[in-house]
């Protein structure tokens, strides 16, 4: 496997327009990433567009689906390793591609030979036809992409998860043409970007790696200062360290963890345990009340600068109106604080920004101001002035030569339900809130839409439990417990229990797991053991 940052292989139009079968898992689209989402119904209804759609809940894709795979929560390396046994028992795999540009074939053969239709179900619940009919509809299309979302991600086993995804894309040919890629859909307007830029422990802009001497080297001269040569932490890390008294200080820009992050008791006991909290916000926010001083930051409608989208787009933004107050855009208080702990950052304006960095980031090298100001943006990697941008990754070749494919086995999640706590919760978003609804519950439109939370379950369960739809319930987990309302739906399975982590008053992440990927160190917020009583 080679997707480096894990961008976007695709453009968005190309992934959906110019496919044949499009392949969805993990991803609520429609809600979630709704410009997306109706892009897929469009095409579906239109066009002889086919659509799988893998997803243990009952979202609005699945109604335009073909096939429906409906997986029990964190199965998906074994339902995507099922696929993959029939393409290659069926010899539906992609002989030429395989041979010419991927390594390590025979391991993937040894690994998903064991995942028979017949096991596969036995793990996820799918009825072995359904798998196999998923698998013939993807590979024998002319042209195949997949779309996944933190579905996917959220997960221990979410690194396996991905390279299972991308084991099935190399496997059937479909990388590095129109209308095929892996396909992450980013959770927020510049989550590419922030990543892009360096906002991952081991890495500075353009994922290169901190531990690199080359590389260090280059940024000290730029910057003028000596950079440390190891990784840092991220944020469940960060929120362990603070309550172990290891970190002593903690800068928070644009985040509000005492909602999004997963066992909240443990964030909030992290967050006081602090000798200092600054938090950088464009309102109070549950985190920001921590705080010990709070900056007002600006909006997007108040700030120069660009975005990077989820297709690797840098775009360029144009301040509309004026912040409002003592609030300043985000690079000017990260100056003025820089400045007063004694490292002086002279920027002028955003562009001086962008232009340092096309100069120390290869993939950004063709980035500036004046190719931005039409309106289109540029894809990266557009490594000079000259290039027009990427809009298909790993076309050709991989970035490091050949695609190497892993042999995953399946694993199951880190907490499974028993007597105490029956249930499987899985977590995720709605349409008209987004993230922990900072700003969109200050919009009485949306929160007259949905102006509290719920916990969907199961009509059979609801039942057996002695529920009923609008009951007042408690859902707990070994980490706390919350009151909110019950909503009685068949969009849920059986033993499985689905809330948004939108409402503070019910917050779902008070219950969930904060258990980690060993790799990527992303928790598990898609699976943990519950129970749900009525009160």
């Amino acid at each position: 496997m080679a997707f480096g940052s894990g961008a976007m292989t695709n453009s968005v139009r190309d992934c959906v327009e110019k496919a044949d079968v499009i392949l969805v898992i993990g991803s609520n689209t429609t809600e979630q990433h709704p410009v997306m989402g109706y892009l897929i119904k469009h095409v579906v209804e239109y066009s002889d567009t086919r659509l799988i759609v893998a997803d243990p809940r009952k979202v609005e894709l699945t109604e335009y689906a073909d096939i429906w795979l409906r997986h029990r929560c964190g199965t998906d390396v074994a339902l995507l390793n099922g696929l993959m046994n029939v393409v290659l028992n069926e010899d539906l795999y992609d002989h030429q591609f395989v041979e010419n540009r991927t390594e390590n074939f025979e391991e993937l053969k040894e690994v998903v030979s064991k995942y028979t239709p017949e096991k596969t179900e036995e793990i996820t619940g799918v009825p072995k036809g359904e798998i196999i009919g998923a698998a013939r509809l993807y590979a024998e299309a002319g042209r195949a992409s997949i779309l996944y979302s933190m579905g996917i991600t959220q997960h221990t086993t979410g690194t396996d998860n991905v390279l299972s995804v991308a084991n099935l894309a190399m496997l059937t040919g479909n990388v590095g043409e129109e209308g095929t890629g892996v396909n992450p859909l980013r959770g927020q307007n510049n989550v590419q970007g922030a990543c892009d830029m360096g906002a991952l422990p081991p890495l500075l802009p353009g994922y290169q790696v901190i531990a690199v001497p080359e590389v260090r080297e280059k940024f000290e001269k730029a910057w003028g200062i000596e950079l440390p040569s190891g990784g840092g932490l991220t944020v469940v890390e960060m929120m362990n360290a603070a309550s172990e008294g290891k970190v002593k200080g903690m800068y928070i820009m644009g985040e509000n963890p005492m909602l999004s992050d997963p066992d909240i008791r443990h964030v909030e006991e992290g967050l006081k345990n602090l000798e200092f909290l600054v938090v950088q916000d464009i309102f109070l926010t549950e985190t920001a009340e921590l705080a010990d001083v709070v900056f007002p930051g600006a909006c997007f409608a108040e700030k120069d600068g660009t975005v990077t989208n989820t297709c690797r787009r840098v775009q360029l933004l144009h301040k509309a109106v004026n912040p409002p107050g003592e609030s300043k855009q985000d690079w000017e208080i990260i100056c003025e604080v820089s400045k007063r702990m004694g490292y002086s950052e002279s920027y002028a304006s955003p562009r001086e920004i962008m232009e340092e960095i096309a100069s120390l980031t290869p993939s950004y090298g063709g980035i500036h101001y004046d190719r931005l100001e039409s309106g289109e943006g540029l894809q990266w990697p557009c490594p000079d002035r000259k290039h027009p941008g990427t809009p298909i990754l790993h076309k050709g070749t991989f970035t490091r030569g050949k695609g190497l494919f892993a042999g995953v086995e399946y694993k199951p999640p880190e907490e499974l339900p028993d007597k105490n706590y029956p249930f499987t919760l899985t977590t995720g978003r709605l349409l008209y809130h987004f993230h922990t609804a900072t700003m969109t519950r200050r919009s009485k439109p949306l929160s007259a839409i949905v102006p509290e939370g719920f916990v969907e379950i199961n009509p059979d369960d609801a039942k057996k439990s002695g529920i009923r739809d609008e009951d007042l319930v408690e859902v707990s987990s070994r980490r706390g417990k919350i009151q909110t309302r019950a909503r009685v739906t068949d969009k849920v399975a059986s033993g499985t229990i689905f809330m948004t982590f939108h409402f503070a008053e019910g917050a779902a992440n008070r219950l969930t797991n904060s258990a980690l990927d060993p790799i990527a160190k992303i928790p598990e917020f898609k699976v943990c053991a519950v129970r749900i009583e009525k009160v």
